[in-house]
């Protein structure tokens, strides 16, 4: 429900400490890449996680998802997109693809959901906590 697609997409190598054994991507470290993809996306939009500290929240993730298509090796090019999902409920949602720069090939998809909690209290809250609704709307 955006006027326009909120999305960015960040550029990474692929470094030797994030492969196995066998020089392939492991898979734990895509969701480092989706990590790395929604702070370029908070800095392009200017609700970095920083932000949301400072009106006295915190974003924890509690889901997250990773399909693995093609395998990305050390040295790869690799290229994150991230979108922002609305949600009518109180969450964060973006979604992933993860190309190899070099073949174009898709090599990974994902999502994560994030929630909102008061870091005083670490309380979660089931509500847009104002700053952030006045950002959203600022889309609309």
């Amino acid at each position: 429900m955006f006027k326009e697609e909120l999305k960015a997409a960040v550029n990474i190598k692929i470094r030797f400490s994030e492969t196995d054994a066998m020089g392939v991507v492991w898979h734990g470290n895509y969701l480092k890449f989706f990590e790395d993809a929604r702070e370029y996306f908070g800095e392009k939009y200017k609700m970095s996680y920083l932000d949301v500290y400072k009106n006295g929240f915190f974003t924890p993730l509690v889901k997250t998802e990773v399909n693995h298509k093609s395998t990305l090796d050390y040295g790869d090019n690799v290229r994150i997109e991230t979108n922002l999902e609305f949600s009518k409920s109180a969450k964060i949602i973006h979604t992933y693809k993860v190309y190899n720069e070099e073949t174009k090939a898709l090599c990974a998809t994902g999502k994560t959901i994030q929630v909102f909690m008061n870091a005083k209290t670490k309380e979660m809250v089931l509500y847009y906590p104002e700053f952030y609704k006045e950002w959203l709307e600022s889309f609309k």
